[in-house]
């Protein structure tokens, strides 16, 4: 039979209704105790009267003092505690005096009505002392912890804007060049492939719109979107781009983080196909290798003169700004930590530039939230509305 999911809710998730179980079990749990103390030393059972009078009392004072310490908590340290001090010492005085006031109408007493205050003082200040401390420590820890996840929300925040600025800046030399061949074809009046080439780019740039810069898309998703941008290309250099795709099925629905080959494939275009008069083969390979996803985009172009591995051997290649590998590797890093991956960069002896991702192999199912297709938009992610969810005031303890 199929289980319901199950998600507890946190105790403190509803600061009033924490605040009146607290009192009720508190006060409650105090009641039952002393009545159990005085049964245990043979008092009559109406002696239960003076203690649930106390108890009753007790709820009220302590009620009060939910108030004053509610706008005493985010004072100067030095305001806080003398207040609270002076606040606590006129509740314990007012405690007392209703419990010295029950137990004399009730049994009368031979000591003065200040001596029995003085003697019952001692229970009313332990029990409103450890009230008052419990109430000041679950209110700094809700605190800290709502500081703990205003930290997390911002640095999310922070880590999907690095993840934007990184992937807006992976296109600019294949927009420049696009636009730039669009406006040749119009001079030269041909406009069917003109039109053709507007119509992709429309394609390419709609799906990196509606693309989040944090989302994670299956392999065959990005191969889709790889497909767009080589269509485009394949209008400028013809022949001379010729590519070849080797995916693995079990690959194909592995999870990476969007647009982390497109920049790889712009770089063999760049470096590879246009060099070259006789262009380049680019070539881009996945395969599953035990629980690691291997991704290898190589081309057949001149390579590089030295050989050497990391995201600065783009700096070597002419007229290059390094921004495309260091990109990626500050992407992977985003996404799976520093040691969580592989990013090497391999020259052949006989030419051609070589590129090996290696990252933990997700696949779709397992992931919260995937796009659905290029055409699609992404939803929010699940997290960051628990996230939202879980953004409560800083105090509990101030009854409505």
């Amino acid at each position: 039979m199929a289980m319901l999911p199950f998600q507890p809710t946190p105790f403190f998730a509803d600061k009033n209704r924490a605040f009146w179980r607290l009192q009720t079990f508190g006060w409650g749990g105090s009641l039952v105790f002393r009545a159990a103390t005085s049964i245990a030393n043979e008092r009559p059972f109406d002696f239960l009267v003076v203690l649930v009078i106390a108890a009753v009392a007790g709820f009220s004072i302590s009620t009060v003092l939910s108030v004053v310490y509610s706008n005493l908590i985010n004072r100067r340290p030095i305001v806080t505690w003398s207040a609270t001090v002076v606040a606590l010492a006129i509740a314990v005085a007012v405690s007392a005096f209703i419990d010295a006031w029950t137990i004399d109408v009730y049994q009368g007493s031979e000591a003065s009505f200040a001596q029995l205050m003085l003697g019952v003082s001692y229970l009313d200040m332990t029990l409103l002392g450890a009230w008052s401390a419990l109430y000041y420590a679950i209110n700094f820890f809700l605190q800290v912890e709502q500081q703990a996840d205003r930290l997390e929300r911002l640095e999310a925040q922070a880590t999907s804007a690095q993840l934007a600025m990184l992937r807006y800046q992976l296109n600019p030399h294949f927009l420049f060049n696009t636009l730039n061949s669009i406006s040749t074809l119009v001079l030269l009046k041909q406009s069917e492939p003109a039109n053709a080439m507007l119509t992709r780019l429309s394609s390419f740039l709609r799906h990196t719109l509606v693309t989040q810069p944090g989302a994670r898309v299956t392999v065959a998703q990005e191969v889709e979107t790889l497909k767009l941008y080589l269509d485009i290309e394949r209008m400028r250099f013809e022949e001379r781009l010729r590519t070849d795709f080797r995916i693995d099925p079990r690959a194909a629905d592995a999870c990476i983080p969007s647009f982390l080959l497109q920049p790889l494939v712009e770089n063999a275009i760049k470096y590879g196909v246009s060099a070259q008069e006789e262009g380049a083969r680019i070539s881009l390979a996945a395969q599953i290798i035990g629980s690691r996803l291997r991704l290898t985009v190589s081309d057949t172009g001149p390579g590089l003169q030295g050989k050497q591995r990391g995201a600065e051997t783009l700096a070597n290649r002419p007229s290059s700004t390094g921004v495309g590998l260091a990109n990626i590797a500050e992407r992977l890093n985003q996404a799976y930590g520093e040691e969580d991956h592989r990013f090497d960069i391999e020259t052949p002896p006989d030419g051609g530039f070589t590129v090996i991702i290696e990252v933990p192999h997700e696949p779709a199912e397992n992931e919260a939230e995937s796009v659905s297709s290029p055409a699609k938009p992404t939803r929010p992610s699940s997290v960051d509305a628990d996230r939202t969810d879980r953004n409560r005031a800083s105090q509990i303890g101030t009854p409505a």
